[in-house]
């Protein structure tokens, strides 16, 4: 089976259909660095850089393989979070149209398009029944379902719509999750460097040996650890920090260290959010912005760190500045979570 991944990012699905045994012969990116970050990861995939609206037709041999095409729409409108731009005249919440458009034009066997859970209501469903209906006429049975990758031993509870498409008249039935204790984070990064706020080093050597399995397994053989850029926060920030427990947010900060907020008891739970170490986290999203706080230090997370909770392996690295590293990092399907489903569909060949 081949591949095409469209609004592809740093490429967290293709290491999933990778990991599954399936070749990504094309991926479709716009934003320059995660084009970068996907081609430096994937060097045998085609990496087309452009608006997806510009892509018309696509050159690679197909022969007789099934063909999987697969991506994640930009997701941002439909977040329960982001209530300005839950509408439907948004743009950006009709990007799926592409989506739809590629399939029509390269009629694969599978479809795989995932997004946030905030799709099933988004318009009252509107969106998601549109999906289904415009799947339906090109001539795809349509299954879905909200996965959280905790479940299939993420570190992470993350909660995802997946819909499923065949061409064939299969009714996809999705993997059921794993029977075992969540992975924590301590689990998944207890090994790596410790860091600094602001932590302008690059390349550094871990700090342990790896004791988990969940560690090992991401870190393989490599000798020296990449990404662990950290971003800087100010003094009053780091202050902030120093009242947050584990498991904890901004609701545990004096309030006299909030004054700059016009109203900080509205602040999101995802503020100020300080990890457990010995729970799994919570979601991995604009960490940055969210000042998601790292365990035991008064620090946000490096790029690793977060890269670790999503299940990339250590020999992935992310390019560009550093928001934008974190940015792909937080948009990305955890790439052992796509293997599931990549497995899954595979199980039907």
């Amino acid at each position: 089976m081949i591949g095409i991944e469209l609004f592809s990012g740093a490429g967290g699905m293709s290491l999933g259909a990778k990991q599954a045994g399936i070749e990504t012969k094309i991926a479709v990116e716009i934003n320059y660095y995660a084009a970068e970050t996907y081609a430096n990861n994937h060097k045998d995939t085609t990496v087309v850089v452009d608006d997806i609206s510009n892509v018309k037709e696509f050159h690679f041999e197909r022969n007789k393989d099934q063909l999987i095409l697969f991506g994640g729409p930009p997701c941002q409108g439909y977040s329960n979070s982001n209530q300005k731009n839950r509408t439907i005249k948004n743009p950006m919440n009709w990007l799926f149209k592409e989506f739809i458009r590629i399939a029509g034009l390269t009629r694969p066997d599978w479809i795989i398009i995932e997004n946030v859970k905030g799709l099933l209501n988004m318009q009252k469903g509107y969106f998601l029944k549109k999906i289904f209906s415009d799947l339906n006429s090109l001539g795809y049975t349509v299954n879905y379902k909200v996965i959280n990758a905790v479940d299939f031993g993420i570190p992470q509870y993350r909660e995802r719509i997946f819909i499923i498409g065949s061409l064939h008249g299969i009714a996809f039935d999705f993997p059921l999750p794993k029977k075992r204790n969540p992975t924590s984070v301590i689990e998944a990064i207890a090994d790596l460097p410790q860091l600094v706020n602001g932590n302008t080093l690059d390349q550094l050597p871990y700090c342990c040996n790896p004791v988990y399995n969940y560690a090992k397994e991401l870190r393989g053989d490599e000798k020296v650890c990449s990404n662990n850029l950290v971003s800087k926060n100010s003094d009053l920030v780091i202050e902030r920090y120093k009242y947050v427990p584990q498991g904890g947010n901004w609701s545990d900060i004096p309030s006299n260290l909030m004054s700059n907020y016009k109203d900080h008891t509205r602040c999101h739970t995802g503020i100020y959010k300080r990890l457990a170490e010995n729970k799994p986290s919570v979601v991995i999203g604009n960490y940055r912005k969210n000042m998601l706080i790292h365990p035991t230090e008064n620090r946000g997370l490096s790029v690793r760190e977060a890269a670790r909770l999503q299940s990339f392996p250590d020999w992935f690295t992310f390019k560009g500045p550093l928001i934008y590293q974190q940015q792909q990092v937080g948009d990305a399907v955890p790439p052992k979570l796509a293997n599931v489903i990549f497995d899954r569909i595979l199980e039907y060949n």
